[in-house]
C-alpha cells in the first residue's frame, strides 16, 4: 500500500525464487482505467488498484500467461473482499484470462499462499516491520529537516538496503534476521545523520483510518506531507498494526468455533510467538529513537480502547482499530487526529458517528475525518483550520508526550508552526 511496503514485499517474493516487482506508480492513467472498467459506485482503492493492475497489463511486454498479480484478499463488511473476483471479470473481458490472480485472505492469516508458505511469511513479516519501522522515523525526522529533501532522501536509501538484504535466497532465517538487522542499522544512520533542529515541537497529528487510503500518498492526495506543511508531524497507524489485527480475528474464530486444541490454533499461537520475536529483534535496532512514539504491546490493548463505543466482537474492519488508536493516540499525548478514508466507506461513515463522543472523552481531543474520492480538491485551508484547532487544544491539553532522546523540549509552543 506504500511504496516501501510494496518494494520489501517484492524482495520477500524474490527471497523465495520468484521474479516479483512493484506495481508503476499511480497517475491519472490509473483513475481513467480504473473508472473506465467500474461503475463508480466502488470505493476509490478498487478504483486504484484496478486501474495500476490493467495499466500494467495494457502497457506490460510480459505475456499474460507468464504474468501472476498479488491481490489479498479479505472478510467482514469492507468491499476489499469482492476485489479479486471482480479484478478476474473486468480481465477476462478484456482479454487477460490467462492472468494468474493470486488472493490469500485474512480469514487464516494470509497463510494460503502456497508450498513457500512459511518461508516467505516469516520473510515478507520481517520486511514489513522493517519498511514501518523506518516510515515511522522518517516522519519523525522529516518535519524538523534543514535541508528539504534530505529524509526523504535518506529513506529511499534505508529502503534499498533492506531490500538487497531481504531478497537475498538461501539464507537461514537466523542469518536473515541478522542481515536484515544490519540493513536497518545502516538505515536508522542515515536518517539520524539528516541534519534536523529539535528544538522547537510540532503539535503531534495522529493518523488512522481506512489503510489503503491512509498509507497510499496517491489515493490520499499526501495528506501527511500536507499535515507537515501546515506545522504539523504525524504519527501513522502503520502495517502490521493490520497484519496483528488479521492474526487476533484468527484465533478469535478458532475459539468461536471451538477449536480450542487443533493443529490450527497451536499454528496459529506459534505465529503469533514468532512475528512477535521477529518484530522486538527489529524495533531493538531503534533503541530511544521511538521514546514515547512506542506502539501498543498487543493489538488487544486498542480493541479494549474501542470497546466503550465499538463492541470488538461485531465491528469488523479499521472502525474499532481506528477508534481504539485514537483513544490510545490521546493518552500518549497527540495533539489531534486525521481519520483517512476513501469516500462511501462503510469504515469511516461508523467512526466519524462516535468520533463526538471520543474526542469529549479525550478532554476535547480535535478529530477531523477526510474522505477522498480521486478528485484532486485543495485541502490546504481546510488543513489550516484543523491545525489551528490543534494549537488551540496543545496549548491547553492535559496529557503531555514523552519525548525521543535528543528532542530538546518538553512543552510544545501554542505558536508551533
Amino acid at each position: 500500500m506504500t511504496d516501501a511496503g510494496s518494494r520489501v514485499i517484492a524482495a520477500a517474493f524474490r527471497s523465495v525464487g520468484i521474479d516479483a516487482r512493484t506495481m508503476p506508480p499511480s497517475d491519472e492513467e490509473t483513475l481513467v482505467l480504473g473508472g473506465r472498467h467500474s461503475s463508480g459506485e466502488e470505493c476509490l482503492p478498487l478504483k486504484v488498484t484496478l486501474g495500476d493492475a490493467l495499466k500494467l497489463l495494457v502497457h506490460s511486454k510480459i505475456p499474460p500467461e507468464r504474468m501472476a498479480i498479488f491481490m489479498p484478499t479479505s472478510d467482514g463488511p469492507c468491499r476489499f473482499g469482492q476485489y479479486g473476483s471482480f479484478m478476474k471479470v473486468v480481465f477476462r473481458e478484456m482479454g487477460y484470462g490467462d492472468v494468474l490472480l493470486l488472493s490469500p485472505t485474512c480469514e487464516d492469516g494470509y497463510s494460503g499462499v502456497g508450498k513457500h508458505a512459511d518461508e516467505l511469511l516469516r520473510t515478507a513479516w520481517r520486511a514489513l516491520v522493517a519498511g514501518d519501522l523506518l516510515q515511522k522515523l522518517l516522519l519523525r525526522v522529516r518535519p524538523y529537516e534543514k535541508v528539504k529533501g534530505a529524509a526523504d532522501a535518506a529513506f529511499e536509501e534505508a529502503i534499498d538496503l533492506v531490500c538487497r538484504a531481504v531478497e537475498v535466497r538461501g539464507e537461514t532465517h537466523k542469518q536473515r534476521l541478522e542481515r536484515i538487522v544490519k540493513s536497518l542499522r545502516q538505515g536508522r544512520a542515515l536518517l539520524n545523520q539528516v541534519p534536523a533542529d529539535f528544538s522547537v515541537l510540532r503539535p503531534l497529528i495522529g493518523v488512522v483510518g481506512e489503510i489503503f487510503c491512509r498509507l497510499n500518498t496517491f489515493s490520499n492526495d499526501d495528506a501527511l506531507r500536507k499535515v507537515e506543511e501546515a506545522g504539523g508531524e504525524c504519527w501513522i497507524s502503520d502495517v502490521s498494526e493490520w497484519v496483528w489485527a488479521t492474526n487476533a480475528e484468527q484465533i478469535r474464530m478458532l475459539k468461536r468455533f471451538r477449536k480450542h486444541l487443533t493443529v490450527e490454533m497451536f499454528g496459529a499461537w506459534l505465529k503469533w510467538h514468532f512475528q512477535r520475536k521477529d518484530e522486538h529483534a527489529l524495533l531493538d535496532v531503534f533503541q530511544g529513537d521511538f521514546r514515547g512514539y512506542e506502539e501498543p504491546h498487543d493489538i488487544r490493548v486498542i480493541y479494549d480502547l474501542a470497546r466503550p463505543y465499538l463492541p470488538p466482537e461485531g465491528a469488523l474492519g479499521e472502525m474499532m482499530l481506528s477508534v481504539g488508536k485514537t483513544v490510545y493516540l490521546h493518552r500518549k499525548g497527540a495533539d489531534g487526529i486525521l481519520d483517512i478514508n476513501p469516500f462511501s466507506c462503510m469504515n469511516g461513515i461508523v467512526s466519524e458517528a462516535v468520533y463526538p463522543r471520543v474526542s469529549r472523552d479525550c478532554d476535547g481531543l480535535p478529530v477531523r475525518v477526510l474522505y477522498f474520492d480521486g478528485t484532486r480538491v485543495d485541502r490546504r485551508y481546510e488543513l489550516e483550520i484543523f491545525m489551528d484547532l490543534v494549537r488551540a487544544y496543545s496549548a491547553r491539553k492535559k496529557t503531555l508526550r514523552r519525548l525521543p532522546e535528543g528532542v530538546g523540549v518538553a512543552v510544545p509552543r501554542a505558536d508551533a508552526g
